[in-house]
């Protein structure tokens, strides 16, 4: 299994920003929140999953998932989402799988917003990096979501991109480096 960073943050706090810059170096991508919504596509096992358990009040008229709809039901019914997340999560995971066990280099980065919530992916992650907030987005992190302290805690690395957007590229190339040399070091704790 290839050495894999896990990248997480909460709401808003720039994890696609950070993922775009590695991948702008050449860094492998999996992001749970595109398997998500990929997996939740009209003729995919996700969609099916969802109608089956939700009923049609999730979708649109075309058939699509009605996200809007559905978020706001999950959050209301801390049910509903245990439901929907026993529904994907293992989806996702398997996909996930798949996609790391072909990457190339010698890392690479998995988005999971709910990495330290939910667990999910943890136990294929050697290295977690975390993407600080500013406290406009602090406040607007969901009741679902823990607090940023034990984000912090549970982090290996913490990259505050609250800078300007230029300053990303510098922060990355910096954990880049980091990241290859733990990548090609022998086994041991990271």
């Amino acid at each position: 299994m290839p050495y894999v960073v896990g990248l997480t943050g909460g709401i808003g706090s720039g994890k696609s920003e950070v993922a775009n810059a590695f991948a702008g170096m050449g860094v492998e991508i999996v992001d749970a929140d595109a398997l998500s919504h990929r997996l939740s596509a009209p003729g995919e096992a996700g969609h099916a999953a969802i109608i089956e358990s939700f009923g049609h009040d999730v979708s649109t008229p075309s058939g699509e998932i009605d996200r809007v709809r559905l978020r706001r039901l999950v959050f209301a019914d801390a049910k509903a989402r245990a439901r929907l997340e026993a529904l994907l999560h293992p989806l996702i995971r398997a996909e996930a799988q798949r996609q790391i066990g072909g990457w190339r280099g010698p890392y690479g980065i998995a988005v999971v917003p709910l990495l330290i919530e939910r667990g999910g992916l943890a136990d294929i992650i050697d290295v977690v990096a975390r993407s600080a907030m500013s406290p406009e987005e602090v406040r607007a992190i969901m009741a679902t979501q823990v607090d940023r302290s034990r984000r912090l805690a549970a982090a290996d690395d913490i990259l505050d991109n609250s800078g300007a957007k230029h300053d990303i590229g510098a922060l990355v190339r910096d954990l880049d480096v980091r990241y290859r040399r733990l990548a090609t070091q022998p086994l041991q704790s990271h």
